[in-house]
């Protein structure tokens, strides 16, 4: 995630999610970073989690909006 820019990821309009009746993206991310917050009804993003596998832009391709993060920040893969 970059620190500096904020979040890779970017709900473009929260009324959509209130009236999504799938809400798919609470569903298809393997990291959770979607939840829904009962109190307010708004979905909120967690996006430090993001393993970056894109599956949420696929399940909401109109309403998501997905970059890559800025070179320097995001998930770190190590091997061993």
């Amino acid at each position: 995630t970059d620190e500096i820019g904020g979040s890779h990821l970017v709900i473009k309009d929260p009324a959509i999610c209130e009236t999504c009746v799938l809400k798919q993206c609470l569903y298809v991310c393997p990291c959770a970073v979607y939840e829904l917050n009962e109190n307010s009804g708004q979905i909120e993003v967690n996006y430090e989690a993001c393993v970056e596998c894109g599956t949420c832009r696929i399940a909401c391709d109109d309403n998501i909006e997905w970059r890559y993060p800025r070179g320097g920040f995001g998930i770190a893969y190590k091997f061993g």
